[in-house]
């Protein structure tokens, strides 16, 4: 109970420190792009290869850094990660080269071990009924952070100074640093961890790894299914509403701020609750209902106002992650929780990837049509159709092994 109290707010912390410096990040970095670009084209070109750049390193390296803290402890890949992510903020902060930003990114996406030893660390901290409560509070600690940073971010930039988001996103980063090295415990004691293997230290072998999780191999596919909708959703999001309803960045940081509320009320506050009244599994499913009506309204929507009643209406499906979480979790061997959570990570930044590949062609096709036309919510009723195969997939993944339902059941009972 120490640990925890000592531990525990300082992961929220780091969680919403880094999601805040991205938040920071996100209003400046493609002016930043442009300063050094000196063309649109160049632009465009230099921040699509700095965004698949930092999601493919991650991708790459999410898994060996959960396979480092499953060997060396989680606080010192932990606090590695935030020290890295420091640098590359002042980074930024300080360049006139593309390539020196571009490199800087590589840095970041492999040091950015912070939500998978987070993950981690809740799950070695507590117990497997409690297990999906501590994903969660980290999932209501990102979403606060995507509140406040586009909002500070914009501020900041206010004065005409660009690059002091930069500057002060790496001062909170390294902060937290000094923070945790003093007071962070090591959650991992040396009986619980194992020697690297190579063959699971990778991407691949890590997702065969968890597709050898006993009852899970299918939730894999499930799982990466609901990133994917989720994140074509959001990579499409700002160019959508500026096409079809005329939205300013002040609508958008609006909308933005609600759906980060929305996570934090659902995650923080009342998953709890839902999770002792219903289990993990038949709340993953209703969040999984919930995100495939909404993604449908949303693309019906031909109002603007719509939108924010659906994004109330729709926070049942940030439910969705921890449940899952939960459930993969509680099937791996307690010295696998780092490998897990950074094989878990590994599919969440692949999709980063391949969402906007899928979803800003689509809704280019799509552009030229009148705002009342029904298909200008293509990108939306794609993101349905892949809720809606997840759905189907893990509800027979379900009924093919009722141990899951029990062993959720039992865990949340206890």
């Amino acid at each position: 109970m120490r640990q925890q109290r000592a531990s525990i707010p300082f992961i929220l912390i780091t969680v919403f420190v880094d999601v805040l410096g991205i938040g920071l990040m996100l209003p400046v970095l493609p002016s930043v792009v442009g300063e050094l670009a000196g063309s649109p084209d160049l632009q465009s070109y230099w921040y699509g290869a700095l965004m698949v750049t930092f999601g493919l390193v991650q991708f790459l390296c999410m898994p060996l850094l959960g396979a480092l803290s499953d060997r060396f402890g989680r606080r010192p890949v932990l606090l590695l990660s935030i020290f890295g992510l420091g640098v590359s903020y002042m980074v930024t902060a300080t360049t006139q080269s593309l390539t020196i930003l571009l490199l800087s990114r590589v840095v970041s996406g492999a040091t950015s071990a912070s939500f998978t030893v987070a993950n981690a660390y809740v799950a070695d901290i507590t117990t497997p009924q409690n297990r999906s409560k501590g994903f969660g509070a980290i999932g209501a600690a990102f979403g606060l952070g995507f509140i406040v940073g586009p909002m500070l971010g914009g501020l900041l930039t206010a004065g005409g100074d660009i690059r002091l988001p930069f500057w002060v996103a790496a001062g909170m980063a390294l902060l937290n640093w000094l923070y945790g090295y003093f007071v962070l415990p090591e959650s991992l004691p040396l009986e619980r961890r194992r020697p690297i293997q190579l063959s699971h230290a990778n991407p691949f072998g890590a997702l065969k790894h968890l597709t050898g999780l006993h009852g899970i191999g299918l939730l894999i596919l499930v799982y990466t299914l609901i990133l994917l909708a989720q994140w074509i959703l959001q990579t499409t999001w700002v160019l959508y509403t500026s096409f079809r309803f005329h939205w300013t960045p002040q609508d958008n940081g609006l909308a933005l701020c609600l759906v980060g509320l929305m996570a934090v009320l659902a995650q923080g506050v009342f998953l709890a609750r839902l999770l002792k009244r219903f289990g993990e599994t038949r709340l993953a499913m209703m969040g999984m209902t919930s995100a495939l009506i909404a993604s449908i309204g949303y693309g019906l929507a031909d109002q603007g106002w719509m939108l924010y009643i659906l994004i109330v209406a729709n926070a049942l499906s940030f439910t969705v992650s921890p449940a899952m979480q939960g459930i993969i979790s509680k099937a791996a061997h307690e010295t696998e929780q780092g490998l897990t959570q950074g094989a878990l990570n590994a599919i969440a930044s692949l999709t980063t990837v391949v969402a906007p590949l899928i979803g800003t062609p689509l809704l280019g096709a799509v552009a030229h049509l009148p705002p009342h036309d029904w298909r200008m919510g293509a990108t939306f009723f794609v993101s349905a159709l892949l809720q809606t195969t997840a759905l189907l997939l893990a509800r027979g993944h379900f009924r093919r092994h009722p141990e899951l339902v029990t062993r959720t059941a039992v865990a949340d009972a206890g």
